[in-house]
């Protein structure tokens, strides 16, 4: 019987931990809260400065009825996956040239997955 090295033990506990911590919803709405909710709103059919995000995982691209999108996002044949919004997350303007969505992203990968598990929440 072969018994794991301790590196590969203490790698997978910390693997196991970061992960855990990388999708943490309650972060992610601290994040939402300082980072977003000065233009975005979680509630449903609430569009600020910017679209209601309430559904946003799952959702096309420019489709929140009432808000008035950049011809850039609402073209963007963007479905919002937890991939896509990591992307997006990071350099929006990278993901849709000519957004109009003056955010310079959120570099921290942690804070944006806990930002998307919140934003998973929200249905």
């Amino acid at each position: 019987m072969r018994v794991p090295s301790l590196a590969l033990v203490l790698l997978g506990v910390i693997g196991v931990d970061a992960a855990a911590q990388a999708q943490d919803a309650a972060a992610g709405a601290v994040v939402f809260k300082t980072q977003c909710s000065v233009c975005h709103s979680p509630v449903e059919g609430k569009n600020m400065v910017g679209p209601s995000l309430f559904g946003v995982v799952g959702r096309v691209a420019g489709q929140v009825p009432g808000f008035r999108y950049s011809p850039a996002n609402k073209d963007s044949d963007l479905t919002w996956d937890q991939a896509t919004l990591d992307r997006y997350l990071t350099t929006p303007q990278a993901v849709v040239p000519k957004t109009i969505m003056p955010y310079a992203g959120l570099k921290d990968a942690t804070k944006r997955a806990d930002l998307i598990a919140y934003l998973s929440t929200l249905h």
